[in-house]
């Protein structure tokens, strides 16, 4: 009875760590529909204005009529292109509807199981690990790894290798000296306004890189076009930002060879904020499709681990095995340790909560033994027996021990 009850699936808890899996297609929809909607407004606001100009500048005769066919040339140009920019966002919103549908059939399969013992659930299973792989090698860099697996699984619906390897690619461009990429996506109409409403700092961030950049070589025409990229795009943020853009006024009297003697324009010119700027855009992408700040397979290693943690488990890991575990300790550890005290998941859980059980599976009647083993009496009782040992002795499980009963002593669980 209770192996059936421990194999009765819960379905809400097993839907908490798939929320992302409907949430990413969903805002992926919003932002498509938005984008569509930006392009909508402002040609269709062009189109009225000049159609609305070249009416009234023909009714006063201040137009010819080659120049209101011209006219109405560009404003057909204008809507075949914006005609060329629907199809496209259409198509989008069909290969995200499909995403859609594909993840809520995957979800609702979980809905005819009621055990884990169901050989269906073990595919399902399956797939969700398979899924949860994917998300881990897409946030580590491994974009070409999880396509392949993605596609040899054919669970390419429900996963989103192009979203991940395009925050990949902008991220990896700021770690390599480019800002260019970044901002031609926060800069986008759709996205500059959700990020405003977000009051992210990255588009500043992004454009005082781009200053410190031209103040670095410290050439009299950099400088120039410094103090001019400063005019146009820092001092908007003066009111904002007021500490940054003095300092990027006070970084015009300090070349880089200069800068060692102050820890602030030290600070900036250092290579570190091309890190710090590319972490800023990936946590401000996930905050803006609302993805999780780590990956799913960590979730759900975290929400196992929890159910395992002790205080024990970390006060007695040697801290040098676990910052730089051998392959043979790895092996060793696992045999021989829980998966918290592991070296492979021992970080990994140290930020979990400790487990909770509201019901002991722990023995009754605890005996410690002088080598700090400890075991039930009932089960030393019966093993000393078994073992024809001598009234008043019990004898170890594991190691053969044989200890006086005087030497044993009661264990309190707290």
């Amino acid at each position: 009875m209770g192996d059936r009850e421990y194999a009765k699936l819960d379905h809400e808890n097993h839907l908490l760590l798939d929320q992302p899996l409907l949430r990413l297609p969903f805002e992926l929809l919003r932002k498509n529909f938005r984008s569509a909607h930006f392009e909508v407004e402002r040609d269709g606001s062009f189109v009225k204005n000049t159609l609305k100009d070249t009416a009234t500048s023909a009714m006063n005769g201040k137009a010819s009529p080659d120049d209101v066919l011209k006219s109405l040339d560009s404003m057909l140009a204008r809507m075949k292109g914006v005609k060329r920019k629907l199809s496209t966002f259409a198509d989008e919103e069909a290969r995200l509807y499909r995403h859609e549908q594909a993840r809520v059939r995957h979800l609702a399969e979980l809905y005819d199981m009621h055990s884990t013992e169901d050989v269906k659930y073990e595919v399902w299973s399956r797939t969700r690990l398979d899924r949860l792989l994917v998300d881990y090698l897409l946030r580590s860099g491994y974009g070409t790894s999880a396509r392949m697996l993605a596609e040899e699984r054919g669970i390419g619906d429900l996963v989103d290798v192009d979203t991940f390897e395009t925050m990949g690619r902008i991220s990896q461009c700021l770690r390599n000296g480019s800002v260019t990429e970044a901002l031609a996506w926060c800069t986008a109409g759709d996205i500059k306004k959700e990020l405003r409403k977000m009051d992210s700092n990255l588009e500043f961030e992004l454009r005082y890189q781009q200053y410190i950049e031209l103040v670095r070589p410290y050439t009299k025409t950099k400088l120039a076009e410094a103090i001019k990229h400063a005019q146009k795009y820092l001092h908007p943020y003066r009111a904002s930002h007021p500490k940054e853009v003095r300092q990027a006024c006070g970084l015009l009297a300090v070349p880089p060879q200069r800068a060692a003697s102050y820890p602030d324009y030290r600070a900036l010119y250092s290579p570190s904020r091309w890190e710090m700027l590319a972490e800023l855009f990936t946590t401000t992408h996930n905050t803006l499709l609302d993805l999780p700040s780590i990956p799913l397979l960590h979730m759900a290693l975290s929400s196992g681990l929890s159910a395992l943690k002790t205080p024990a488990c970390h006060s007695s890991h040697p801290a040098s095995l676990a910052a730089a575990p051998s392959h043979a300790t790895s092996l060793s550890l696992a045999s021989s340790v829980c998966p918290i005290c592991s070296t492979e998941l021992n970080e990994l859980a140290r930020a979990v909560p400790y487990a909770h059980h509201t019901q002991s599976h722990v023995e009754h009647d605890l005996l410690l033994l002088p080598n700090d083993r400890a075991y039930g009496k009932a089960r030393l009782e019966e093993y000393s027996r078994k073992a024809g040992l001598q009234e008043g002795q019990v004898k170890d499980l594991r190691t053969g021990q044989v200890y006086p009963v005087e030497l044993l002593k009661k264990v309190f669980i707290t």
